[in-house]
């Protein structure tokens, strides 16, 4: 038996030298479910506020936590640049509003991240799973007004 063999958050076999992809594809394999996307802007002014790789910092939490798999699995992404710079680091949170997510996080927007602690992400990160509301719950100073301009 091989000790060295990876295997995903999918357990399937990974290739060699990468974390998740796996060794044999399959097409019409379903992809993993998730609750929440949070999609952390890594544009070139975000990546170096937080001077830490914060998708990867994240991710360490959510697996800390349980929430990396499962019903309430938030998955992070990393994006391009938002051009929202003056809030940097910012994110949007998509909720799969198909399944379990709750309508009212949908296409927020979180301002400063990169001063979040770690007790704040992890409150967050509850708060999603609970499905509150972070408007509520957070407060505006936290979140990004949109707004349409004609």
């Amino acid at each position: 038996m091989n000790n060295n063999l990876k295997i995903n958050e999918m357990g399937s076999e990974v290739v060699e030298g990468f974390s998740c992809k796996p060794k044999n594809y399959d097409a019409s394999r379903p992809i993993m479910h998730y609750k929440t996307i949070i999609m952390i802007c890594d544009g070139e002014r975000c990546a170096t506020a937080g001077k830490i790789d914060k998708a990867t910092y994240l991710r360490e939490i959510l697996k800390d936590m349980g929430l990396n798999k499962g019903k309430n699995r938030i998955k992070i992404s990393r994006s391009g640049c938002y051009g929202a710079c003056r809030f940097r680091q910012v994110c949007q949170i998509n909720e799969n509003t198909r399944v379990n997510g709750n309508i009212e996080n949908n296409g927020l927007w979180l301002k400063n991240t990169h001063n979040f602690t770690d007790e704040q992400w992890r409150d967050i990160f509850n708060k999603l799973v609970d499905n509150k509301s972070l408007e509520d719950e957070l407060g505006v100073e936290y979140l990004i007004p949109m707004k349409v301009y004609e």
